[in-house]
């Protein structure tokens, strides 16, 4: 059997790239056309345009082959291409989304989540409600936190009909908040990775935590989960003025700071919603698709699958279960609720010029994807950029970092597959060992004699022929010439320090 090999990726050759690279300043020429508007927020500009180091030159296609580096271990040194650092957007980057991917799911299975049964809740809310919590961070904050504490108290409430003290019991999960949904529209919805019980503290008595298991959730307990979360959080956005006070029928109220502060983005982010256009030629229409509301308090709430409950436009879904000794699936659930918003390989260009996105499902109707043109797919990714300084992964319960029991909960030493005498491993994943685990690619071993670890001798620093080795390997030697438009093409330059194989 062969061994599989590395081969780098080339960003120029997407569908992506050369869209965003010919068609940005277009797109934002035509919102910035009315001398009135305020156009779109400087970090959603950023997402798209370089800044001014050449590892971010390439922003949403960053990992450009640039410093070639000399390797040897028992045989003659051969070269190999290094790639240029990470853009570290936080937008739709498919390269950074993929490592913040892995990055994530190997570091909590091998360091924050204990071996116990886990449970995966995940929560939608009515479709008007995500443009606002899109909008507004805070109120975003306000919302999650009310459903976390619901489905935290339903674990609490369960340990104390076993016998166990509601002060001594602790319920812990990791939410992963996604922005998207499978057409590339804006669906802000939140994963909750819980444990599937409780530890109880016994801490007074000088012993380690207990891990409480409770029994799996009855479809009725779902039910009243929900219904008792979008009462709270209807409560709650009539407190902060989004719904009317003293009414049945849950009425908006019109309120949207938004549209005073950025009303390009609030146009986007509420067309990017409602699956429509917000600018250009087809402005207002819904999307091309390819392929064949509110309630009232008395509403009751509607089983639509094993554990999987609606009412008042939520959404409730905690039918996956993993067990305690499959650490294998939780990795690969927790790479399904931290990947990107793109999927390139889902991305294809018709003979017209439109771009087709296909779906993983077909929808219920049989839609298989969407149509869009270059400037509306521009749009879509402008709407799914995260505000900054906003937590995308939040953890809670005994799992967060303040709380006195995460210590004694975390995986052990022997948990983990590691020596407790050894010196303890780091908690960043370099690229090589997040390929290994990952797609079993062992960069740093020798392909000849399987034994040894190769070693970095030299890096090519010489232009020229940095150039000829990179035309050898088959890798476009030059990166692109920057955006007119773009931040930084005054002061972009090509960075060859030398890089580690990690």
């Amino acid at each position: 059997m062969v061994a599989p090999t590395y081969q780098p990726r080339d960003p120029s050759s997407t569908i992506l790239y050369q869209v965003v690279t010919e068609r940005l300043e277009t797109f934002l020429a035509s919102i910035d056309a009315d001398p009135t508007a305020k156009g779109l927020p400087s970090y959603v500009r950023t997402s798209f345009r370089p800044t001014s180091s050449a590892a971010s030159s390439l922003t949403a296609f960053c990992g450009w082959p640039v410093t070639p580096v000399r390797i040897k271990c028992c045989s003659p040194s051969s070269v190999l291409a290094k790639t240029q650092g990470r853009c570290k957007k936080r937008g739709f980057c498919p390269s950074c989304a993929g490592r913040r991917m892995a990055e994530t799911a190997a570091h909590l299975v091998e360091q924050v989540i204990p071996w116990v049964p886990i449970r995966q809740w995940v929560v939608s809310v009515p479709i008007p409600w995500r443009y606002w919590m899109a909008a507004s961070t805070h109120l975003m904050a306000q919302v999650q936190t009310i459903i976390r504490r619901t489905i935290h108290q339903y674990y609490v409430n369960q340990a104390v009909k076993q016998g166990y003290p509601r002060e001594q019991v602790q319920a812990g999960s990791v939410t992963f908040v996604q922005r998207f949904g499978s057409s590339l529209n804006l669906n802000l919805h939140d994963h909750f990775i819980c444990l599937d019980g409780v530890y109880l503290d016994r801490s007074a008595q000088g012993l380690k935590p207990k891990f409480v298991k409770i029994a799996p959730p009855s479809d009725a307990d779902i039910a009243a989960v929900v219904t008792k979360l979008s009462q709270r959080v209807i409560r709650k956005l009539r407190q902060l003025g989004y719904l009317e006070l003293d009414l049945d029928a849950t009425t908006a109220t019109g309120y949207d700071p938004l549209v005073d502060d950025a009303p390009e983005l609030a146009r986007t982010l509420s067309a990017s919603v409602q699956q429509r256009i917000a600018f250009g030629e087809r402005a207002g229409q819904q999307v091309r698709r390819i392929g064949s509301g509110f309630g009232y308090e008395g509403e009751h709430p509607t089983l639509s699958g094993p554990r999987c409950a609606s009412v008042h436009g939520f959404s409730l879904h905690a039918n996956t279960h993993i067990p305690a000794h499959r650490r294998d699936q939780l990795e690969r659930l927790i790479r399904y609720t931290a990947r990107g918003a793109v999927s390139l390989e889902r991305l294809a260009q018709d003979e017209n010029g439109d771009l087709l996105y296909t779906f993983t499902r077909v929808w219920s109707d049989g839609t298989m994807g969407i149509k869009l043109s270059p400037l509306e797919l521009i749009e879509k990714l402008a709407a799914l950029v995260p505000p900054p300084r906003v937590h995308q992964v939040r953890y809670a319960g005994c799992l967060a970092a303040h709380s006195n029991l995460r210590r004694s909960i975390t995986p052990t030493p022997r948990q983990r597959g590691i020596e407790p005498s050894a010196s303890p491993v780091s908690s960043r994943w370099g690229w090589a060992r997040l390929l290994k685990r990952v797609f079993a690619l062992d960069m740093e071993g020798c392909p000849r004699c399987h034994q040894g670890a190769l070693r970095i001798i030299a890096a090519i620093l010489y232009q020229p022929v940095i150039r000829r080795i990179l035309r050898h390997l088959k890798l476009t030697a030059d990166p692109p010439p920057p955006d007119p438009g773009s931040l930084g093409a005054r002061t972009l330059r090509l960075d060859l320090g030398l890089t580690y194989l990690g």
